[in-house]
Protein backbone atom coordinates (compact mmCIF):
# COMPACT_ATOMS: atom_id res chain seq x y z
CA UNK A 1 0.00 0.00 0.00
CA UNK A 2 1.75 3.05 -0.70
CA UNK A 3 2.39 6.35 1.93
CA UNK A 4 -0.03 9.28 2.99
CA UNK A 5 1.96 10.15 5.75
CA UNK A 6 5.18 10.22 5.46
CA UNK A 7 7.80 13.03 5.70
CA UNK A 8 9.39 12.78 2.50
CA UNK A 9 6.79 14.25 0.23
CA UNK A 10 8.85 17.18 -0.09
CA UNK A 11 12.16 15.80 -1.83
CA UNK A 12 9.94 15.18 -4.53
CA UNK A 13 10.17 19.43 -5.33
CA UNK A 14 13.88 19.28 -5.84
CA UNK A 15 13.56 22.97 -7.68
CA UNK A 16 11.72 24.23 -4.84
CA UNK A 17 13.92 22.78 -2.20
CA UNK A 18 17.22 24.27 -3.68
CA UNK A 19 15.64 27.52 -4.17
CA UNK A 20 14.61 28.17 -0.43
CA UNK A 21 17.84 29.25 1.20
CA UNK A 22 18.36 33.16 1.61
CA UNK A 23 21.36 33.21 -0.77
CA UNK A 24 19.61 32.16 -3.58
CA UNK A 25 18.08 34.97 -5.64
CA UNK A 26 14.58 32.46 -7.03
CA UNK A 27 11.00 32.87 -4.84
CA UNK A 28 9.40 29.89 -5.75
CA UNK A 29 5.36 29.41 -4.95
CA UNK A 30 4.72 27.56 -2.24
CA UNK A 31 3.83 23.85 -3.13
CA UNK A 32 0.86 23.84 -0.72
CA UNK A 33 -1.13 25.95 0.96
CA UNK A 34 -3.68 25.50 4.32
CA UNK A 35 -6.56 28.41 3.77
CA UNK A 36 -8.59 28.88 7.70
CA UNK A 37 -11.71 30.22 5.13
CA UNK A 38 -13.62 30.68 8.80
CA UNK A 39 -12.73 30.77 12.50
CA UNK A 40 -16.86 29.81 13.34
CA UNK A 41 -17.43 26.15 14.41
CA UNK A 42 -20.61 24.96 16.62
CA UNK A 43 -18.42 22.62 18.28
CA UNK A 44 -16.52 22.91 21.50
CA UNK A 45 -14.08 20.63 21.86
CA UNK A 46 -12.30 20.64 25.67
CA UNK A 47 -8.71 20.18 24.15
CA UNK A 48 -9.15 22.69 20.89
CA UNK A 49 -5.89 24.36 20.79
CA UNK A 50 -7.78 27.49 19.41
CA UNK A 51 -10.31 28.06 21.75
CA UNK A 52 -8.69 26.82 25.23
CA UNK A 53 -6.33 29.13 27.59
CA UNK A 54 -4.03 26.71 28.07
CA UNK A 55 -2.64 25.93 24.92
CA UNK A 56 -0.62 28.33 23.04
CA UNK A 57 -2.50 28.23 19.48
CA UNK A 58 -4.52 31.04 18.14
CA UNK A 59 -3.79 33.24 21.12
CA UNK A 60 -4.97 36.61 18.31
CA UNK A 61 -8.14 34.31 16.82
CA UNK A 62 -10.99 36.31 16.66
CA UNK A 63 -13.98 33.46 16.08
CA UNK A 64 -16.15 36.04 14.41
CA UNK A 65 -13.83 36.05 11.02
CA UNK A 66 -14.05 34.12 7.96
CA UNK A 67 -12.63 35.18 4.31
CA UNK A 68 -15.21 37.29 2.06
CA UNK A 69 -16.04 35.65 -0.93
CA UNK A 70 -14.80 38.07 -3.36
CA UNK A 71 -11.13 37.99 -1.21
CA UNK A 72 -11.50 34.44 -1.18
CA UNK A 73 -11.97 33.93 -5.58
CA UNK A 74 -9.10 36.45 -5.95
CA UNK A 75 -6.85 34.07 -3.84
CA UNK A 76 -7.75 31.02 -5.54
CA UNK A 77 -7.05 33.02 -8.65
CA UNK A 78 -3.84 33.65 -7.48
CA UNK A 79 -2.80 30.62 -6.26
CA UNK A 80 -3.70 28.62 -9.98
CA UNK A 81 -1.80 31.56 -11.80
CA UNK A 82 1.34 31.20 -9.36
CA UNK A 83 1.55 27.01 -9.79
CA UNK A 84 0.81 25.88 -6.19
CA UNK A 85 0.04 22.55 -6.53
CA UNK A 86 -2.49 21.79 -3.23
CA UNK A 87 -4.73 23.56 -0.66
CA UNK A 88 -6.41 22.03 2.33
CA UNK A 89 -9.26 24.40 3.95
CA UNK A 90 -8.79 23.83 7.94
CA UNK A 91 -9.33 25.55 10.88
CA UNK A 92 -9.63 27.66 12.77
CA UNK A 93 -13.09 26.98 12.27
CA UNK A 94 -14.67 23.81 11.06
CA UNK A 95 -14.65 25.46 6.73
CA UNK A 96 -17.96 23.32 6.27
CA UNK A 97 -19.47 26.17 8.27
CA UNK A 98 -18.45 28.71 5.65
CA UNK A 99 -21.32 29.24 3.25
CA UNK A 100 -19.17 29.98 0.05
CA UNK A 101 -17.50 26.60 0.03
CA UNK A 102 -19.82 25.06 -2.22
CA UNK A 103 -19.02 27.78 -4.79
CA UNK A 104 -15.22 27.71 -4.05
CA UNK A 105 -15.34 23.67 -4.84
CA UNK A 106 -16.88 24.06 -8.15
CA UNK A 107 -14.14 26.75 -9.07
CA UNK A 108 -11.15 24.48 -7.96
CA UNK A 109 -13.11 21.53 -9.71
CA UNK A 110 -11.98 23.27 -12.91
CA UNK A 111 -8.35 24.42 -11.94
CA UNK A 112 -5.28 22.81 -11.85
CA UNK A 113 -4.82 23.02 -7.83
CA UNK A 114 -5.64 19.81 -5.64
CA UNK A 115 -8.19 20.05 -2.54
CA UNK A 116 -8.70 18.80 0.21
CA UNK A 117 -9.99 19.68 3.97
CA UNK A 118 -10.16 18.71 7.55
CA UNK A 119 -13.58 18.49 9.32
CA UNK A 120 -15.65 17.55 11.82
CA UNK A 121 -18.26 15.81 9.77
CA UNK A 122 -21.32 17.00 10.79
CA UNK A 123 -21.79 19.23 7.73
CA UNK A 124 -20.62 16.59 5.24
CA UNK A 125 -23.58 15.66 3.73
CA UNK A 126 -25.71 16.99 0.41
CA UNK A 127 -23.95 18.98 -2.39
CA UNK A 128 -21.12 19.45 -0.71
CA UNK A 129 -20.32 15.94 -0.50
CA UNK A 130 -21.26 15.20 -3.51
CA UNK A 131 -18.45 17.73 -5.14
CA UNK A 132 -15.72 16.33 -2.52
CA UNK A 133 -16.41 12.59 -3.27
CA UNK A 134 -15.96 13.48 -7.21
CA UNK A 135 -13.40 16.21 -7.14
CA UNK A 136 -11.50 16.29 -4.02
CA UNK A 137 -7.80 14.90 -3.23
CA UNK A 138 -8.85 13.72 0.74
CA UNK A 139 -10.82 14.75 3.60
CA UNK A 140 -9.79 13.73 7.33
CA UNK A 141 -12.27 13.81 9.96
CA UNK A 142 -11.50 14.20 13.69
CA UNK A 143 -13.02 11.90 16.23
CA UNK A 144 -13.03 11.49 19.47
CA UNK A 145 -16.14 9.68 21.10
CA UNK A 146 -17.24 6.64 20.43
CA UNK A 147 -20.53 6.42 20.66
CA UNK A 148 -23.49 9.04 21.16
CA UNK A 149 -23.12 9.66 24.58
CA UNK A 150 -19.37 9.75 24.88
CA UNK A 151 -19.13 11.86 21.68
CA UNK A 152 -21.53 14.85 22.89
CA UNK A 153 -19.22 14.74 26.04
CA UNK A 154 -16.31 15.54 24.05
CA UNK A 155 -17.87 18.07 22.19
CA UNK A 156 -20.25 19.72 23.92
CA UNK A 157 -23.04 18.76 21.32
CA UNK A 158 -26.43 16.96 21.25
CA UNK A 159 -26.52 13.27 22.21
CA UNK A 160 -27.45 12.04 18.71
CA UNK A 161 -24.60 13.41 17.11
CA UNK A 162 -22.12 10.85 16.95
CA UNK A 163 -24.69 8.53 15.02
CA UNK A 164 -25.37 11.60 12.20
CA UNK A 165 -21.24 11.55 12.07
CA UNK A 166 -21.02 8.13 11.15
CA UNK A 167 -24.48 8.14 8.54
CA UNK A 168 -22.80 10.74 6.87
CA UNK A 169 -19.48 8.81 6.30
CA UNK A 170 -21.47 5.51 5.49
CA UNK A 171 -23.52 7.92 2.25
CA UNK A 172 -19.69 9.90 1.74
CA UNK A 173 -18.20 6.10 1.12
CA UNK A 174 -20.91 4.83 -0.61
CA UNK A 175 -20.61 7.54 -3.58
CA UNK A 176 -17.81 5.74 -4.70
CA UNK A 177 -15.80 9.11 -5.77
CA UNK A 178 -11.82 9.32 -5.81
CA UNK A 179 -11.36 11.78 -2.92
CA UNK A 180 -10.13 9.54 0.06
CA UNK A 181 -11.76 9.08 3.40
CA UNK A 182 -10.14 9.65 6.54
CA UNK A 183 -9.94 9.98 10.31
CA UNK A 184 -8.47 11.86 12.89
CA UNK A 185 -8.58 9.64 15.99
CA UNK A 186 -8.11 11.71 19.00
CA UNK A 187 -6.72 9.78 22.02
CA UNK A 188 -6.94 10.60 25.75
CA UNK A 189 -7.30 8.51 28.65
CA UNK A 190 -11.01 8.37 28.40
CA UNK A 191 -11.18 6.45 24.97
CA UNK A 192 -8.16 4.59 25.42
CA UNK A 193 -10.33 1.48 25.51
CA UNK A 194 -12.17 2.32 22.74
CA UNK A 195 -9.97 2.59 19.86
CA UNK A 196 -9.78 -1.11 18.23
CA UNK A 197 -13.79 -0.71 18.42
CA UNK A 198 -14.05 2.23 16.79
CA UNK A 199 -11.50 1.44 14.30
CA UNK A 200 -13.04 -1.46 13.14
CA UNK A 201 -16.58 0.52 13.02
CA UNK A 202 -15.43 3.41 11.16
CA UNK A 203 -13.00 0.34 8.90
CA UNK A 204 -17.11 -1.79 8.35
CA UNK A 205 -18.48 1.65 6.86
CA UNK A 206 -15.57 2.67 4.58
CA UNK A 207 -13.06 5.28 5.81
CA UNK A 208 -10.08 4.03 4.27
CA UNK A 209 -7.43 5.47 6.73
CA UNK A 210 -7.09 6.52 10.71
CA UNK A 211 -3.98 8.59 11.73
CA UNK A 212 -4.40 7.82 15.43
CA UNK A 213 -3.31 10.83 17.64
CA UNK A 214 -2.49 12.10 21.26
CA UNK A 215 -4.86 14.48 22.78
CA UNK A 216 -2.63 17.76 23.69
CA UNK A 217 -3.49 18.75 27.05
CA UNK A 218 -0.86 21.29 27.69
CA UNK A 219 1.98 23.75 25.77
CA UNK A 220 5.12 21.62 27.76
CA UNK A 221 6.19 18.39 26.22
CA UNK A 222 6.95 16.93 29.61
CA UNK A 223 3.21 17.09 30.90
CA UNK A 224 2.15 15.37 28.20
CA UNK A 225 4.25 13.12 28.49
CA UNK A 226 3.24 12.08 31.81
CA UNK A 227 -0.19 12.22 30.80
CA UNK A 228 0.15 9.95 28.13
CA UNK A 229 2.88 8.00 29.85
CA UNK A 230 0.87 5.01 30.16
CA UNK A 231 -1.30 4.80 27.14
CA UNK A 232 1.85 4.48 24.59
CA UNK A 233 2.14 0.90 24.77
CA UNK A 234 -1.57 0.46 24.63
CA UNK A 235 -2.04 1.97 21.70
CA UNK A 236 0.54 0.85 19.52
CA UNK A 237 -0.43 -2.68 20.86
CA UNK A 238 -4.51 -1.97 19.44
CA UNK A 239 -3.26 -0.36 16.25
CA UNK A 240 -1.14 -3.56 15.68
CA UNK A 241 -3.60 -5.37 16.28
CA UNK A 242 -5.94 -4.42 14.22
CA UNK A 243 -4.09 -3.45 11.04
CA UNK A 244 -3.38 -7.39 11.42
CA UNK A 245 -7.60 -8.00 12.00
CA UNK A 246 -8.40 -6.17 9.14
CA UNK A 247 -5.34 -6.47 7.09
CA UNK A 248 -2.97 -3.33 6.23
CA UNK A 249 -4.76 -3.61 2.73
CA UNK A 250 -8.36 -2.83 3.69
CA UNK A 251 -7.71 -0.04 6.04
CA UNK A 252 -4.39 2.18 6.70
CA UNK A 253 -3.76 2.89 10.79
CA UNK A 254 -0.88 5.19 11.04
CA UNK A 255 -0.10 5.57 14.35
CA UNK A 256 0.80 9.31 15.20
CA UNK A 257 0.67 8.71 18.65
CA UNK A 258 4.41 9.31 19.85
CA UNK A 259 6.45 10.82 23.20
CA UNK A 260 6.41 14.55 22.78
CA UNK A 261 9.99 16.20 22.71
CA UNK A 262 10.83 17.07 26.23
CA UNK A 263 11.77 20.32 24.95
CA UNK A 264 10.72 22.44 22.47
CA UNK A 265 14.47 23.89 21.55
CA UNK A 266 15.43 24.36 18.26
CA UNK A 267 18.63 24.19 16.99
CA UNK A 268 18.18 25.81 13.87
CA UNK A 269 17.64 29.50 12.78
CA UNK A 270 16.05 29.44 9.94
CA UNK A 271 12.27 27.83 9.14
CA UNK A 272 12.67 26.19 5.44
CA UNK A 273 9.28 24.31 5.35
CA UNK A 274 7.43 27.88 5.69
CA UNK A 275 8.48 28.14 2.29
CA UNK A 276 6.71 25.20 1.23
CA UNK A 277 3.54 24.94 3.08
CA UNK A 278 2.24 28.06 4.33
CA UNK A 279 -1.34 29.28 5.78
CA UNK A 280 -4.02 32.34 5.46
CA UNK A 281 -5.84 32.72 8.30
CA UNK A 282 -9.51 34.44 8.05
CA UNK A 283 -8.32 37.29 9.12
CA UNK A 284 -6.50 37.70 5.68
CA UNK A 285 -3.34 37.56 6.96
CA UNK A 286 -0.80 35.19 5.60
CA UNK A 287 1.46 32.67 8.42
CA UNK A 288 4.63 30.95 8.58
CA UNK A 289 2.39 27.91 9.86
CA UNK A 290 -0.32 25.88 11.58
CA UNK A 291 1.38 26.23 14.74
CA UNK A 292 1.86 29.98 14.86
CA UNK A 293 -1.15 30.90 12.90
CA UNK A 294 -3.21 34.07 15.02
CA UNK A 295 0.08 35.00 16.59
CA UNK A 296 2.18 38.23 15.70
CA UNK A 297 5.56 35.89 15.94
CA UNK A 298 3.89 34.19 12.60
CA UNK A 299 2.22 36.31 10.66
CA UNK A 300 4.11 37.34 7.49
CA UNK A 301 1.88 40.27 6.25
CA UNK A 302 -1.94 41.37 5.68
CA UNK A 303 -3.92 40.22 2.29
CA UNK A 304 -6.68 42.99 3.35
CA UNK A 305 -5.35 45.39 1.33
CA UNK A 306 -2.91 43.34 -1.55
CA UNK A 307 -3.12 40.05 -3.43
CA UNK A 308 -1.61 37.38 -1.84
CA UNK A 309 0.76 36.51 -4.99
CA UNK A 310 2.21 40.54 -4.27
CA UNK A 311 2.64 39.65 -0.73
CA UNK A 312 4.13 36.57 -1.73
CA UNK A 313 6.75 37.61 -4.06
CA UNK A 314 7.47 41.06 -2.75
CA UNK A 315 10.37 39.99 -0.73
CA UNK A 316 12.34 36.95 0.55
CA UNK A 317 13.86 38.66 3.46
CA UNK A 318 10.60 37.85 5.02
CA UNK A 319 10.68 34.28 5.25
CA UNK A 320 13.60 34.54 7.98
CA UNK A 321 12.42 37.00 10.27
CA UNK A 322 10.89 34.08 12.16
CA UNK A 323 14.18 32.50 14.20
CA UNK A 324 13.25 28.99 15.72
CA UNK A 325 15.52 29.25 18.36
CA UNK A 326 14.23 32.57 19.47
CA UNK A 327 10.41 32.68 18.52
CA UNK A 328 9.45 28.82 18.27
CA UNK A 329 10.24 27.21 21.55
CA UNK A 330 6.87 25.27 21.36
CA UNK A 331 5.47 22.04 19.40
CA UNK A 332 6.59 22.27 16.36
CA UNK A 333 4.53 20.12 13.38
CA UNK A 334 7.21 20.80 10.99
CA UNK A 335 10.17 20.28 13.12
CA UNK A 336 11.33 17.25 11.48
CA UNK A 337 10.98 18.38 8.07
CA UNK A 338 13.07 21.00 9.12
CA UNK A 339 15.67 19.29 10.42
CA UNK A 340 16.19 16.74 7.16
CA UNK A 341 16.10 19.93 4.22
CA UNK A 342 18.50 21.92 6.96
CA UNK A 343 20.34 18.79 6.58
CA UNK A 344 19.81 17.91 2.75
CA UNK A 345 20.71 22.04 2.29
CA UNK A 346 23.62 21.96 4.06
CA UNK A 347 25.15 19.58 1.79
CA UNK A 348 28.73 19.83 0.88
CA UNK A 349 28.62 19.66 -2.94
CA UNK A 350 31.85 18.53 -3.82
CA UNK A 351 31.04 15.65 -1.38
CA UNK A 352 27.51 15.05 -2.76
CA UNK A 353 28.88 11.99 -5.70
CA UNK A 354 30.08 9.78 -2.93
CA UNK A 355 26.76 8.38 -2.29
Amino acid sequence: MSQRYTLYKMFHFTEKLDSLPLTCSRLLPPVHVRIKPTNVCAHRCYYCAYRVDNLQLGTQMDARDQIPAIKMFEILEDLDEMGVQALTFSGGGDPFYYKPLLSMLKWLAGSSIRFASLTNGAKLEGELAEMFSSHGTWLRVSIDGWDDESYACYRGVRVGAFTRLMNNLAAFARLGGRCHLGVSLIVDRLNVTHIGGLIERLHDIGVESIKVSPCVISNSGQENNAYHALLFDLVQEEVDRMSTQLGKDSIEVFNAFHRFDDKFDKTYDWCPYQQILTVIGADLNVYTCQDKAYTNHGRLGSIREMRFKELWFESKAKFFRVRPGLHCCHHCVANQKNLALIEYLGNEPEHQYFV
